[in-house]
C-alpha cells in the first residue's frame, strides 16, 4: 500500500456501485483516532473524493465539518445521500469545481483509481493555502494457521487475485506523489491499527467487494466462498482481523 497502477481501468472502478448495499453494509470504516487528527486544525470545508457510500464523509460530518462528495458512480453516491451526504456525481479527472476550493481533501480506498498527473494538479488547485490531502486505505490481516488455508483456497479456486487476510506491512511502500511537489510544505504516512472479529458471512461479505471478487464469474466466486467458509469453521468459527489504516497526509503550502 497505496495501491498503485489502476487509474486506467475504469470499468473496475465503476464496478462497485453493482455492490453498493454490500459495500456499505460490510466494508470497514476509518478508525476515529484517524478522523479526529484531521478535525484537528478545524478544516470548515472538505471534499471527499471517491465518497463511494459516504463512509468517511460521514464520520467529517459527525465532528461539523462541512462535506461535499464527488463519486463516478450514481449507485454509490444514492446511499451516501441517503446518509445525509450531498454528492455531485462526476470522475474526479472531469469535475467541474465551478471555482470552489476546501480545507480538506479526503480519499478513503480511492486515489489509486484517479489519474496521477491530473490528480496531484487538481488537488492542489482545490486545496486552500494551509489545507491538507488525506488518502487513506484499510487493510484486513488474519492469523498465519488461516491465512495458510486462505491461501490454498485462492490458489485452487481464483489463482491471480489478491488474496485478502495478508499483512500487506512487511512489503515496501510506495513514494507519495505529495511529498516532493511544489507547493507542498509537509507529507505524513501514519498507520492505525485495530482489531476486529468477524463472521465468516461477514468476511464473505466484506471480500464479495473488491474489485477483482466482484468480477469473478459467479460459480468461481461461490466455489472459492464454501472453501473460505470451511477453513474459518475449521479455525473457531470467526475471522480475528488484525487490521490497520494507512494514512498518507500532505500540506498545502500556506
Amino acid at each position: 500500500m497505496p495501491l498503485e497502477g489502476f487509474s486506467g481501468d475504469r470499468d473496475r472502478a465503476t464496478s462497485f456501485g453493482s455492490v453498493a448495499e454490500r459495500y456499505d453494509h460490510y466494508r470497514s470504516g476509518y478508525p476515529s483516532e484517524m478522523v479526529d487528527e484531521l478535525v484537528a486544525t478545524r478544516p470548515r470545508t472538505a471534499l471527499d473524493v471517491g465518497c463511494g457510500t459516504g463512509k468517511l464523509a460521514r464520520a467529517l460530518m459527525t465532528r461539523g465539518v462541512d462535506v461535499l462528495g464527488i463519486d463516478p458512480d450514481e449507485r454509490m453516491a444514492a446511499i451516501a445521500r441517503r446518509h445525509g451526504v450531498p454528492v455531485e456525481v462526476a470522475p474526479f479527472e472531469d469535475w467541474d469545481d465551478r471555482g470552489r476550493t476546501f480545507d480538506l481533501i479526503t480519499s478513503g480506498h480511492a486515489w489509486h483509481w484517479i489519474d496521477p498527473t491530473i490528480g496531484r494538479e487538481r488537488a492542489t488547485g482545490l486545496l486552500r493555502p494551509g489545507g491538507a490531502i488525506a488518502r487513506c486505505w484499510n487493510y484486513h490481516a488474519v492469523e498465519q494457521t488461516l491465512l495458510t488455508q486462505f491461501e490454498d483456497a485462492y490458489r485452487r479456486c481464483a489463482p491471480g487475485i489478491h488474496v485478502v487476510g495478508r499483512d500487506p506491512s512487511a512489503v515496501p511502500d510506495a513514494e507519495d506523489p505529495f511529498a516532493k511537489l511544489p507547493g507542498f510544505s509537509n507529507s505524513e504516512r501514519r498507520t492505525y491499527h485495530w482489531v476486529r472479529e468477524v463472521s465468516a458471512e461477514e468476511w464473505i461479505g466484506l471480500i464479495s467487494t473488491f474489485g477483482d471478487h466482484n468480477r469473478l464469474p459467479v460459480e468461481q466466486f461461490l466455489d472459492l466462498a464454501e472453501r473460505l467458509e470451511r477453513a474459518i469453521a475449521e479455525c473457531g468459527g470467526s475471522v480475528q482481523v488484525r487490521g490497520g489504516t494507512l494514512l498518507l497526509l500532505a500540506t498545502r503550502s500556506g
